[in-house]
């Protein structure tokens, strides 16, 4: 599964999803100065990218799967749309 992320906060981005239980480690990837793909332990692989308006507005990822007992805050199973540090909704899936 490849999952885009479009970030000129990354260490915002990776407080908010490491919260959810979704850490990441980065690797360089692709020509730009700050395009990196971030690897996450389940080996699902988002591509980051500086943010712009364009780019931010209206995304939303699907099939983040997460452990609602240990995210923060605590997520019950089951759907939920959250807002990362970019602005961004996606959707999480919490067992």
């Amino acid at each position: 599964m490849l999952l885009v992320l479009y970030t000129d906060r990354l260490e915002e981005c990776r407080a908010f999803y490491g919260a959810l239980g979704l850490e990441f480690t980065l690797e360089r990837h692709g020509r730009g100065p700050r395009h990196y793909a971030a690897v996450l332990a389940d080996g699902t692989v988002f591509e980051l990218y500086p943010a712009t308006t364009e780019r931010r507005t209206g995304a939303v990822r699907l099939g983040l799967h997460v452990d609602g007992a240990t995210a923060e805050p605590r997520l019950e199973p089951g759907r939920h749309l959250v807002t990362d540090p970019d602005g961004r909704v996606v959707e999480i899936q919490a067992s």
